[in-house]
């Protein structure tokens, strides 16, 4: 059964269910990493991160990212040991391959997968910009998107607990 260790012992008990496929498996298996490692091939810029943000994401997240019915994505910065943390991608995120797999997999949130990758990495590439972390004309693709140096990377401590692996 998809999504289930005892898969075929269920379906073998309960009639139902079946393994799932490779197919299957490889069209959920997108996650990328924080080191950038699985990022697709692909390329977006700036300012087709911009029209697809006014048409895609602009709805939840206001015209340039400040907020509203969803998260607010832009500012904050120099707030987090405030006592009111404004927790932005420009001033929370540690690292930017993962806001590639965030967007990839889950926005827009009416339709989550449904942009390209090369539209991933343009919006990816637009919110930086708008939070100041990438130039205007910026292109980004695995390598580049891999480079970036979030604010708060050195922000986030491990957990000291024996009970949870690093």
């Amino acid at each position: 059964m998809i999504g289930s260790a005892g898969g075929a012992l269920s379906a073998e008990r309960y009639g139902i269910g079946r393994p799932a496929t490779e197919a299957e498996i490889s069209a959920w298996d997108i996650d990328v990493d924080r080191d950038g490692r699985k990022l697709p091939p692909g390329s977006g810029n700036i300012a087709h991160g911009r029209d697809v943000f006014e048409a895609q994401c602009t709805s939840c997240h206001g015209a340039r990212g400040e907020g509203g019915t969803g998260e607010r994505l832009v500012g904050g910065q120099g707030t987090l040991a405030s006592t009111r943390p404004v927790k932005t991608v420009g001033s929370f995120w540690p690292y930017a391959p993962t806001l590639f797999d965030y967007i990839r997999r889950a926005m827009p949130m009416n339709a989550p997968q449904s942009l390209s990758d090369d539209d991933v990495y343009a919006v990816s590439g637009y919110v930086l910009y708008l939070n100041g972390l990438v130039p205007d004309g910026t292109v980004l693709d695995a390598r580049s998107l891999a480079a970036i140096r979030m604010p708060n990377r050195d922000g986030f401590v491990p957990d000291p607990r024996p009970d949870v692996r690093p």
